[in-house]
């Protein structure tokens, strides 16, 4: 439960907001590496076609009505990826919103064009105030729950020894979540949880060993 509202947090770095039946995403960053590869860095497209099969397969599981984007869906200007991503889109019946993120740098107009409804800096609905950048709206008022992205939220588990492991994760405070990047093809930044704070770790699938992803609560 979030703000009263129960929702599931997916292995697959998203979140399910059953009441309204909305998929909520943040960071995919499509066409970052076609950007990379624009600039002569040698990065394969097939990083960028796993996230998009990620993602359908989230919208075949949990069946959404909507798709809530909390910015950074695009992570330059227009470019192959882009298309591939339009013909994606043609393929699913799903309302698509997204809060423009400080990369969303496409015009309105190409949007429109994708079938993507945009917000400036926030949307509301519910409970829930969706935000790419917490600091786009520091307080909600109360009673209501921000739900955000940018920051690519992650944790760093110790062992006995001295190993340690670094994961993605949802960061849950009384009056905001951060959702995990849903691309792979992104940083991390550690987070200091506080007292009263929720970490959710997620873990990653491994198919060698026929273990599938999921997510724990470690705080």
């Amino acid at each position: 439960m979030i703000a009263g509202e129960p929702c599931w947090l997916s292995p697959e770095r998203c979140l399910f907001w059953e009441t309204t039946s909305t998929l909520i995403v943040s960071d995919l960053h499509f066409g970052k590496t076609g950007h990379f590869r624009r600039e002569g860095i040698a990065i394969p497209q097939a990083v960028y076609q796993e996230d998009l099969h990620r993602l359908m397969s989230q919208i075949q599981y949990f069946r959404p009505k909507r798709i809530i984007f909390t910015g950074d869906l695009f992570h330059s200007k227009e470019n192959s990826e882009h298309a591939l991503f339009g013909r994606w889109r043609a393929s699913i019946d799903a309302e698509l919103l997204l809060v423009l993120g400080n990369h969303d740098i496409l015009s309105v107009r190409d949007y429109e064009t994708l079938g993507i409804t945009t917000h400036a800096h926030s949307f509301s609905d519910g409970v829930f105030d969706f935000v790419h950048d917490p600091a786009e709206l520091k307080v909600s008022n109360e009673g209501r729950h921000r739900i955000c992205g940018h920051l690519h939220p992650g944790i760093r588990l110790s062992g006995t020894g001295k190993q340690s492991l670094r994961l993605s994760c949802f960061h849950s405070m009384p009056d905001m979540t951060i959702l995990p990047a849903f691309s792979k093809f992104t940083g991390l930044s550690l987070i200091e949880p506080q007292p009263g704070d929720m970490i959710f770790a997620v873990l990653p699938a491994n198919p060698k060993k026929g273990e599938t992803g999921s997510v724990i609560r470690i705080q």
